[in-house]
């Protein structure tokens, strides 16, 4: 623990845009109790003076509920993609080097675009459809706890990133289309009425890029802030895609 009267060192990798170079730029900021990353970057945003003293431009970066529920605060934390509404600064080492999540273009500073995770969601077809012949008058199909509890999991996520930035498969501008959408395109497979439509899911999910890029280097499992376990999809998808497959050539 930081003992009262020390300050916070934060060493931030800084780019005005996704064109120019990256740079590092360093903050001094009082020690408080209780401070989280977020905390930490709202005091250097009320007043931008780097550790030379020197008034520069506010760091920029994004959060929203502070509840680890959004997913908005990913962000790169001594190296390890995390969300910084849960990374408390006792807990960590200094310098805390703070940098944009890995593997998507920076908008700026600690800002980063995740348009390929919706995109990804989009490919896979992540919803369930309401319009069609569905009886609505009814009550839900039945879903076992066993099921329901597994689903639980899975719904869970946030959309924030961590598990593509920590994925060897993955890169900005590249044909992989992350752990995150495939992941979400199995739970609406599970769906009793998403499951209807599951062909054209997992037509998405065994085009190029799709499940078959995965490596299972699982560290999209290690560092998923909800603790999904989406090596379990991904090895349950790679099973429905066969299926698919061998449906599709008796078709």
């Amino acid at each position: 623990m930081t003992p009262p009267g020390k300050s916070i060192e934060l060493r931030i990798r800084r780019q005005r845009h996704r064109d120019a170079a990256a740079y590092w730029e360093t903050f001094s900021i009082p020690w408080r109790a209780g401070l989280n990353i977020v905390s930490a970057l709202m005091a250097v945003r009320d007043d931008p003076r780097n550790q030379n003293g020197h008034a520069v431009a506010p760091v920029a970066w994004e959060y929203n509920c502070m509840e680890e529920v959004c997913g908005a605060c990913g962000m790169m934390i001594n190296g390890r993609p995390r969300q910084a509404c849960a990374a408390l600064i006792d807990d960590l080492s200094q310098p805390i080097v703070l940098e944009p999540l890995a593997k998507f273009p920076v908008v700026r500073d600690l800002l980063v675009d995740r348009g390929a995770i919706f995109r990804g969601l989009k490919r896979v077809r992540a919803w369930i459809p309401i319009d069609g012949p569905f009886d609505t008058h009814l009550a839900g199909a039945p879903i076992s706890p066993r099921d329901w509890e597994t689903n639980y999991l899975f719904s869970r996520c946030m959309s924030c990133g961590c598990c593509m930035a920590a994925c060897p498969q993955f890169s900005d501008g590249g044909d992989f289309i992350g752990p995150a959408p495939l992941a979400q395109g199995w739970l609406m497979n599970r769906h009793p009425t998403g499951r209807w439509s599951d062909r054209e899911r997992l037509h998405g999910m065994m085009a190029e890029g799709g499940v078959s890029d995965c490596g299972n280097a699982q560290n999209c499992a290690r560092v998923c802030p909800k603790q999904i376990p989406l090596t379990d999809a991904i090895a349950a998808l790679g099973r429905q895609v066969t299926l698919r497959m061998l449906r599709d050539l008796l078709d």
